[in-house]
């Protein structure tokens, strides 16, 4: 009686053709590529657009500039960093988004390793209401946090926003970095403890070093959205020009030369050049500080 052997899948899988995992990925592939093109042609016709001259920018579209004969000039962003006030806006956007992504960060932090690592009374449901507060509106607090700072004359100020932003960062921040302390490796808090390192040495000697990745995707997320910040500067700061930040100089750009939108062009990429230098010079410790903190805890 003869046997009749059936191949596995294992060995049917083996013997597909070496071409066969590319085209099963394909359409994944070509839906990224689209999706990259969808974000990135839009950009490069700003940029493009920003160093053409105005006759060229209001007679022709931004593609008939990538051929000859190509004219290009520096006269918008002249224009717009000595006229309009960005060159003052620009600098008061970076007095505002430092510190405003640094302290939330920094609190956030020692706020995370408490309750990732130290016991105390009702840590589990502090915890659950830090995060809950991550559903309520911005605009719900935009009014009472307004007479406070009214209250206290702050108003108009730096401080005012450096605390406002602090705030509607830190529940984000805490929930981020307290999934990742979690996360990391008992044993190594334990061997820390047998050689007599206390709290403080164990958070800036091993927590933090351990947690760069996370706390670079964090700094992402808070600079971006401090530096692209138009609601909660104009309500705790104003419109003046002494303390007015990039996007609110932006905004007025529009209202006041709106005819003139190859300055608007120029302004928009002042204003989103330092964000992109931010991430892609963290680009590399984004994915890990995102996935870690979302998997681990």
């Amino acid at each position: 009686m003869t046997t009749v052997a059936i191949p596995s899948r294992t060995a049917v899988a083996t013997r597909r053709p070496a071409g066969f995992g590319f085209l099963r990925r394909a359409p994944l592939h070509l839906a990224i590529i689209l999706l990259c093109l969808v974000w990135i042609i839009p950009t490069l016709g700003l940029l493009v657009s920003s160093f053409r001259p105005p006759n060229l920018v209001a007679n022709s579209g931004w593609w008939t500039a990538l051929t000859p004969p190509f004219e290009f000039t520096l006269q918008n962003y002249q224009r717009v960093l000595s006229s309009n006030n960005l060159a003052t806006s620009f600098v008061n956007s970076l007095f505002i988004a430092v510190p405003a992504t640094v302290i939330p960060i920094g609190v956030a932090a020692f706020a995370a390793y408490a309750f990732a690592w130290m016991k105390f009374a009702g840590r589990e449901w502090i915890f659950l209401a830090v995060v809950a507060l991550l559903v309520i509106p911005l605009q719900m607090t935009l009014i009472p946090i307004l007479r406070l700072f009214t209250a206290l004359g702050i108003t108009g100020t730096f401080l005012a926003i450096w605390l406002a932003h602090t705030g509607y960062g830190l529940p984000f921040a805490i929930y981020l970095l307290r999934n990742f302390f979690g996360g990391l490796p008992k044993d190594m808090f334990e061997s820390a403890y047998i050689d007599g390192a206390g709290q403080w040495t164990v958070f800036f000697r091993l927590v933090l070093p351990t947690s760069v990745p996370a706390l670079a995707s964090l700094a992402i997320f808070q600079f971006l959205w401090t530096w692209n910040d138009l609601l909660v500067a104009l309500i705790y700061l104003g419109g003046t020009p002494r303390v007015a930040p990039l996007p609110v100089s932006v905004a007025n750009l529009v209202t006041s030369q709106g005819q003139n939108w190859e300055l608007l062009t120029s302004a928009a990429f002042l204003s989103m050049a330092l964000p992109l230098v931010v991430f892609f010079g963290l680009q590399r410790y984004f994915a890990r500080g995102i996935l870690a903190g979302s998997v681990k805890g």
